[in-house]
């Protein structure tokens, strides 16, 4: 088994981890550990932008208040503050570093999505945002002698002496040997967690990993029944779900049901430009009252050419489709998109456990509540990414030798049995934890989860029984959480609690072997 040590290893390859690899790389030597392509991520993917007071007619109050507002009482007010306002310095700097997000005339073109108040979305590439800033720090963190990647290699477990993190054991599949990276500190940045669901805007690496690896080392894990539907992915038959921007919205973009019909100006005075949460259940009601799979988004009163050139990736692939998006109603319905909460972290991104970080999506660091607010992600990655990795510097190791664990095979026979109950567990996440969950459904599936986690339980060492057991897993605390939140709020609508409940606003708190807990949110 392979050792290497370095001053710290970060897990995950999206925006969040290349900002602390990149900021950890001034006080040592770093490890960056993918088990895809670096530039394979949800960041990569992000077509929105990133959203940040920059306009003389804007404030990082403004964008405070509307943060809370979307987050629906959950938010933490602290760590709002802190993404709000270093959230602004972090893009400043970026454009500093030469990041080159659109301009018109001299002036950054920004634009406007739900819930926010102000044009406050900085764009790149036009549609291409996150690919842009994704590969912009890519390649700031390339120059960085002292930081080394390992792509194709999985992190399978975290290494724990006298309860402090002090390594990764890792399985690398090019080589098919096992890692170990002993190390002072681990930031975790493994992103989201959609793809537990049949239908998802995210690649396919956003299979909820680093929740799994957490919660098996002790972590504390909040809020994890809050999951975000996209309201706008393109809905073709036998096809993936392809996710058409919200910025397209904010352009101007119409949501039309069946009788052609602005649904959305009845419901919400921001109509189209509602929170997400809104418009994703909106949708979902129009869905059900049709008996159709999907509704439109039109945007064939907008001027053609802007549009053209505004998403030019988008219209690209959308014509692959067989869709002009400038002249066609485009068949539309909601997939999930986001994982609201995730590991639970302070301001300085610390977990519970000794020598544990984590920053971006797989993280709760107070910041999202109960629904994201448009193009908050990205900006998460950058804030939190650089706290992560200046509090993770002062976490040294003290263990001369780190005792090695068993390690990781692969078998190839268990492939097949992988796939067959990953599917089995999408379609029943998806039918029963979507947009809209009631008791009767929640319980049926926690009873599925049960089964299938017992029937592996014993089964050690194997790399396709482990995702086995990690994915059945983050769906049963998804499922628990969702049980016990008897009320609709943000991402999480109960049709058997159908109102927002005052007692319910608490992040809910799981820990392995542990009673779950209710912390209060900060205010």
């Amino acid at each position: 088994m392979q050792i290497l040590e370095f001053d710290t290893v970060v897990i995950g390859s999206g925006l969040a981890g290349l900002s602390a690899a990149y900021h950890a790389a001034r006080f040592g030597t770093v490890a960056i550990v993918t088990k895809s392509e670096l530039d394979t991520s949800n960041s990569y993917y992000a077509q929105g932008g990133i959203a940040a007071a920059i306009a003389e007619n804007d404030s990082p109050q403004q964008h405070l208040r509307d943060t809370l507002v979307s987050g629906r009482g959950i938010c933490d007010r602290d760590a709002v503050e802190v993404l709000v306002n270093e959230g602004r310095e972090r893009v400043l700097e970026l454009i500093d570093l030469g990041m080159k997000f659109d301009k018109e005339n001299d002036h950054f073109v920004l634009g406007l999505e739900g819930g926010h108040s102000r044009r406050r979305i900085l764009h790149a590439g036009g549609d291409a945002t996150g690919k842009e800033l994704t590969c912009f720090k890519l390649e700031l963190v390339k120059k960085k002698k002292n930081i080394q990647a390992f792509e194709y290699v999985a992190a399978v477990k975290l290494l724990q002496q006298n309860n402090v993190v002090q390594g990764v054991q890792c399985y690398d599949f090019t080589t098919q040997k096992n890692i170990v990276f002993k190390t002072g500190a681990v930031i975790m940045a493994t992103g989201g967690l959609s793809r537990i669901f049949e239908r998802s805007t995210n690649p396919h690496t956003a299979t909820g990993d680093g929740i799994a690896l957490a919660y098996e080392a002790g972590a504390q894990i909040a809020d994890l029944e809050f999951i975000q539907f996209h309201p706008s992915a393109l809905y073709v038959p036998g096809k993936e779900a392809y996710l058409i921007s919200e910025a397209v919205r904010g352009e101007g973009a119409w949501l039309l049901n069946h009788e052609g019909e602005r649904f959305m100006k009845d419901i919400h005075p921001l109509a189209e430009l509602a929170p997400r949460d809104v418009v994703a259940y909106s949708i979902f009601r129009q869905i059900q009252k049709s008996g159709k799979k999907h509704i439109f988004l039109s945007l064939k009163h907008l001027d053609k050419e802007k549009i053209r050139t505004r998403f030019s990736n988008i219209d690209k692939h959308l014509r692959e489709y067989g869709f002009d998006m400038t002249e066609d109603l485009l068949p539309i319905a909601p997939a999930a998109h986001y994982m609201v909460g995730g590991v639970r972290t302070n301001l300085d991104a610390e977990t519970n456990i000794s020598g544990l970080f984590v920053c971006g999506e797989v993280a709760s660091t107070g910041v999202m509540g109960a629904n994201r607010l448009a193009s908050n992600s990205l900006l998460e990655c950058l804030v939190f990414g650089k706290r992560a990795s200046e509090k993770a510097v002062k976490q040294k190791s003290s263990v001369p030798k780190l005792d090695l664990p068993q390690p990781i095979r692969v078998e190839k026979g268990n492939e097949e049995l992988f796939l067959k109950y990953q599917n089995e567990l999408a379609g029943i996440m998806s039918e029963n934890l979507g947009i809209v969950r009631n008791k009767v459904a929640l319980k049926k599936a926690l009873e599925r989860f049960v089964e299938i986690e017992k029937k592996f339980a014993s089964e050690k060492g194997e790399y396709n029984i482990m995702k086995i057991r990690n994915t059945v897993t983050i769906c049963k605390l998804i499922t628990q959480s969702a049980l016990i939140r008897e009320e609709s709020r943000g991402g999480h609508i109960r049709e058997d609690f159908q109102k927002e409940n005052p007692d319910f606003k608490v992040h809910i708190i799981q820990e392995k072997e542990k009673e779950v807990r209710y912390e209060n949110v900060r205010d």
